[in-house]
């Protein structure tokens, strides 16, 4: 088993099998003041349940505008915010507690909450602390593409779901809050302009739905499984013997593991309290959950599965269309009701922001080939953020996730320069002659995308 030689490396080799400590709490991790850091680095090793956290110290390129160049696009794709665990799994994360409490002959040390602890979070909706930060996401969207939202009112579409939605409307909060701060009020005010239903057979470049071999393939489920089975017998061997009586599951030991995020992004809007179930498993631990659950999103919607990177073409298209002010080309998943339509899908304007959800995104990453470096991911033993050439899932795709694709032109160049930012990471590009920046030319970024533009294995589909 491997650990991280970036800057984890050392809250990484601090883990060992027999730490026990509890994961001390820190500050709020809601505001761009503080950087997005909260609670030392635990939470940033929650998978896809990590709160948003920036992603610059861990990046080789500077995200700042070089000296003579200027901004000429920008587009967005951004995750919901933090949310409440799905309906499904907030009823077993209930019933678990409720057994735990009806079994167990005794509470004591760090497991003493769990005698009182009152279940009572909802299901599917953002949480406040969700809301929170998709407000600070659009602050922070308006004052890095100034020179833009300064005189263009940004085109906004949502996938259909509430909690999307929700966050789309709270990001354009941010931005209408940054104007009033800044003493800008000139334009329009930001709407949310196309909501894309969530509906089966519904073509939505923001959510798959519509590739019926894709949907029916449960290779990440049972890749998951496979690792939970490698990890959890010694978690359950000491959570058993400190909670006598109670006996888990290899899902019910993941699942109090999920539940340090859920109670933590519930507690408070700023995030400043850690919910006390996080202190009931290691920092090594929780290396090994976050390892879990990339493997599965790899697995399931990024180049381990046969036909996730095809669920991101659609979209891809999209964006080279807009890149390109012509008209979309594809015959995936994009609705050509709304992309025919001009005032649903424009191509005059130079400032775009998409929600979606983690899943779609990941997909999205992988047919752009963001992550062409990442080779196959190890089924049975944890590896590095490193060794997976930047690829995590919480790095990726946490809670309130975004990713700006942004155009440039500078002085000595005649051509627009293409960068990609992943939570403030810079991603070097695949696919095109990047430069020590990570850019490529405009030209030449869109002809790397051959796999998207011309229809990838999507006919596979329906095979």
């Amino acid at each position: 088993m491997t650990f991280a030689t970036l800057s984890l490396s050392l809250f990484y080799l601090l883990s060992s099998a027999s730490a026990r400590s509890p994961v001390h709490q820190g500050q709020s991790c809601n505001s761009v003041d503080q950087g997005y850091q909260c609670f030392s680095q635990v939470s940033h090793l929650w998978g896809q349940y990590s709160p948003y956290f920036s992603l610059e110290d861990e990046s080789t390129i500077s995200q700042d505008v070089p000296d003579g160049c200027e901004i000429t696009f920008a587009q967005v794709l951004s995750r919901h915010g933090a949310r409440y665990p799905t309906e499904k799994k907030s009823k077993a994360y209930a019933e678990l507690i409720s057994a735990i409490q009806g079994n167990a002959t005794y509470f004591s040390g760090r497991y003493t909450f769990l005698k009182s602890y009152n279940y009572t979070l909802g299901a599917d909706d953002l949480t406040v602390f969700g809301e929170d930060q998709m407000v600070d996401s659009g602050k922070k969207f308006y004052h890095r593409y100034q020179s833009l939202t300064r005189k263009i009112t940004p085109f906004i579409r949502a996938s259909g779901s509430d909690r999307v939605v929700a966050s789309a409307e709270k990001f354009i909060e941010g931005i209408e809050k940054a104007k009033l701060k800044d003493h800008h009020s000139r334009g329009d005010a930001a709407v949310v302009n196309v909501i894309i239903p969530e509906a089966d057979g519904f073509n939505n470049t923001l959510d798959h739905s519509t590739c019926p071999a894709f949907e029916s393939n449960e290779l990440a489920d049972t890749i998951e499984a496979d690792f939970a089975a490698l990890i959890t017998p010694p978690i359950r061997r000491r959570l058993e013997g400190d909670l006598s009586g109670v006996k888990l599951s290899d899902d019910e030991v993941i699942s109090l593991m999920d539940m340090c995020s859920f109670d933590t992004i519930a507690r408070t809007t700023d995030g400043s309290e850690l919910s006390p179930f996080c202190a009931l498993f290691t920092e090594k631990e929780w290396v090994q959950y976050d390892y879990m659950q990339s493997l599965s999103k790899y697995y399931g919607y990024g180049a381990g599965s046969p036909l996730g990177p095809a669920q991101g073409i659609g979209f891809i298209n999209e964006l080279v269309a807009r890149l390109t002010q012509s008209p979309v080309q594809d015959n995936t998943s994009t609705n050509r009701t709304l992309d025919s339509n001009p005032a649903t899908f424009p191509l005059n304007t130079t400032l775009y922001a998409d929600f979606s959800h983690d899943n779609s995104m990941i997909s999205v990453f992988f047919a752009m080939g963001l992550y062409n470096g990442t080779a196959p991911l190890s089924q049975t033993a944890v590896e590095s953020i490193a060794e997976m050439d930047g690829y995590a899932a919480s790095w990726a795709v946490p809670f309130g996730a975004r990713a700006y694709f942004e155009t440039m032109q500078c002085k000595r160049e005649k051509k627009p320069l293409v960068r990609v930012l992943v939570n403030d990471r810079v991603v070097p590009l695949h696919g095109c002659a990047v430069d020590r920046l990570g850019r490529c030319k405009l030209d030449d970024f869109i002809s790397g995308l051959s796999f998207a533009r011309t229809g990838g294995n999507w006919k596979s589909c329906f095979a």
